[in-house]
């Protein structure tokens, strides 16, 4: 396989001379760089990425960590973290989880040998102790707030938003509100934090039946629709995890003849406006930009962005 030493034992230049040439550096006049550069073309030669960039000290790679993109939270992330990326000028790997710890720490393993530059983790099912041992390998960066860990992170503040919505719904009279989430209470930050929410402002514990988990499209929407129209107590509100999940809860009532509870959505999707129904706009493409930044420097801080409750009319 050809090298640099072969270019500069045809060429008759110096491998300082060539690897100038080779990385478009100054200080060579045009006939050696026409020399040099003829004999690369003779060879055929194309430098080595890997070797170039581990010379370099940085692959000028990061790792995205999503357990899936079914849902616009994760989506919404992605746009902003590859916009990002672009602008900067680094290469984005997507390494899918489902939030299985082998898999997790798999990707884990690949910063330590230095695969990525850095490692976002849009969600985990690894505990954060767990990510915190691996940040002497490289950057580890979260899109959840880090609390008590020196991880840094982008995260939309959301507990003050969920405390609004609940507000404006207890405001309205609606007593009997159901909540819907994409992973059980015991795994999930968001769903902490939209139960907790709940019992600040209703006083009270959220009662059980009102909690369905495992709703991340629309088709889990009209799942949890079905449920909810079949109750013997009615429930008069739900705050859902997203727009498109509204509209399937909707169409499940309907189907089933049953008056549509008032619905609020989230991530303030066209669904949402159509519908005319409140939403939570998390930024999330802004959550996800400010990720790519913070992987990409050396600053271990937390970024919380403010969340934003929307009334449409």
């Amino acid at each position: 396989m050809t090298n640099i030493h072969d270019i500069a034992r045809l060429s008759g230049y110096s491998v300082s001379t060539v690897s100038r040439v080779l990385n478009q550096k100054n200080y060579v006049s045009a006939k050696t760089r026409a020399d040099i550069e003829a004999v690369i073309d003779k060879l055929d030669y194309v430098p080595n990425a890997v070797a170039r960039n581990l010379s370099r000290g940085a692959t000028l790679t990061i790792g995205v960590v999503l357990p899936h993109v079914d849902h616009p939270y994760f989506t919404q992330l992605l746009h902003g973290i590859m916009r990002a990326a672009f602008a900067a000028n680094y290469h984005i790997v997507l390494l899918p989880s489902k939030w299985e710890p082998q898999l997790e720490l798999k990707y884990l393993e690949a910063l330590r040998q230095h695969a990525y530059d850095a490692l976002i983790f849009t969600s985990h099912g690894l505990p954060l102790q767990r990510l915190a041992t691996y940040q002497r390998y490289g950057r580890i960066v979260l899109c959840e707030n880090p609390h008590d860990y020196s991880l840094p992170a982008a995260y939309a503040e959301r507990t003050a938003t969920y405390v609004e919505a609940f507000t404006y719904l207890k405001h309205r009279r609606h007593q009997r509100v159901a909540i819907l989430t994409s992973r059980p209470l015991e795994a999930s930050a968001t769903t902490k934090a939209m139960v907790s929410a709940y019992e600040q402002v209703y006083q009270r514990a959220l009662p059980t039946e009102l909690l369905y988990t495992g709703i991340i499209t629309a088709e889990d929407g009209a799942r949890a629709g079905t449920y909810f129209a079949q109750l013997t107590e009615p429930v008069t509100a739900v705050l859902t995890n997203g727009d498109d999940i509204a509209v399937g809860m909707r169409r499940a009532y309907l189907a089933a003849h049953q008056p549509v509870p008032f619905l609020i959505g989230q991530e303030n999707q066209l669904s949402g406006e159509v519908l005319g129904i409140p939403t939570i706009d998390h930024h999330f493409e802004t959550v996800g930009a400010r990720a790519l930044d913070l992987a990409i420097s050396e600053q271990p801080q937390s970024i919380a962005l403010p969340a934003e409750l929307i009334i449409n009319h």
